[in-house]
């Protein structure tokens, strides 16, 4: 397997050079395909890096909806997304109309569902429900939910994103467990569609505690896609840029990581001398695993899947994510 993988990069890489292309790999990405792309990162942060440079192709190794974010910030240069059905299952749970979904208020801290509506009621049914509450809207939504919302947020910057807004009740999409833990760290009221993932949203206190018996001198890094109950026994609460950042920082040897496990592969080449667990071993994405050097080949042979936004939908999603970029950090 490693000869094969050795032949299939260098057919990328001289075929990555004759397209003027860049390779794009989100941090949940096979380890192989990290290792090919020019560019390793957070879905958001690779798109504005690709934004920045001059390449006529740009091939994201990720899912849908981050393909589509390249696209509207690139919008003269093909994005390529080597295997066209990877999408992200939360961002699939909300659309613009025509979905099945529910959506939940959270006054305080504790959850209070006040609302739970049938299967017809969509993003724009939301914002007729709360007039004048503005939609922030998590990067992890199609292009299309996007123009439809106000202003774009990540989870590192989610809480100051919230906090700029001057209005005291805010709609947040689609993930429930980002936005509880948004509402745990301000006071003003969210509204939160009833969203998740997956990978995370399987973690419960019960595997932080088994976990934290296992590994008794490990920190514990988690990502505020899990639930709350897991958030608050975490050492530290931050995307994977900050995992990165915290165990790098850390004087601390272990570290217990909380996220999809594609990400213990650059922690371990980041830090050598440091070891890392997964919180559970099953915290794997099918979809973000699709991608493999034969498809990225593929795709820059055949110069396939293009993914491209209308400018009908990429003016507005940019707008959105513009006011996001420029709140300042």
């Amino acid at each position: 397997m490693p000869e094969k993988n050795s032949v299939l990069s260098e057919e990328i890489l001289h075929l990555k050079k004759e397209r003027n292309a860049i390779i794009l790999s989100h941090n949940y990405q096979r380890e192989e395909v990290q290792d090919i792309a020019d560019f390793v990162g957070d879905s958001l942060e690779l798109s504005r890096t690709a934004a920045e440079l001059d390449c006529d192709v740009i091939v994201f190794c990720g899912v849908h909806f981050m393909a589509e974010s390249a696209s509207i910030l690139s919008p003269n240069k093909t994005v390529l997304l080597p295997e066209l059905d990877a999408g992200c299952p939360m961002a699939d749970m909300i659309q613009v109309r025509g979905v099945r979904n529910v959506w939940k208020t959270f006054p305080g801290y504790e959850i209070q569902p006040v609302f739970v509506f049938p299967h017809e009621f969509t993003l724009r049914d939301i914002k007729a429900q709360y007039p004048g509450a503005p939609v922030v809207a998590y990067v992890n939504t199609t292009a299309d939910v996007k123009a439809e919302s106000d202003i774009c947020c990540t989870s590192a910057n989610v809480v100051k994103i919230i906090e700029s807004i001057p209005e005291e009740r805010v709609i947040c999409i689609p993930d429930r467990n980002l936005s509880m833990w948004a509402q745990k760290n301000t006071k003003k009221q969210i509204i939160s569609w009833d969203g998740f993932c997956h990978v995370h949203d399987r973690v419960t206190k019960d595997d932080v505690i088994e976990a934290r018996k296992k590994y008794p001198n490990a920190l514990l890094m988690a990502h505020p896609e899990c639930r709350i109950e897991v958030l608050e026994l975490a050492d530290h609460v931050t995307s994977t840029s900050g995992m990165l950042r915290f165990a790098s920082a850390s004087d601390a040897k272990e570290f217990i990581v909380g996220t999809e496990t594609g990400l213990m592969h650059r922690l371990r080449k980041e830090n050598p001398e440091k070891t890392f667990y997964p919180l559970r071993k099953d915290m794997i994405c099918p979809n973000m695993k699709k991608t493999t050097l034969k498809s990225v080949l593929t795709a820059l042979r055949e110069m396939k899947h293009i993914i491209k936004v209308s400018e009908e939908i990429r003016i507005p999603a940019k707008r959105a994510l513009d006011r996001m970029l420029s709140i300042k950090s």
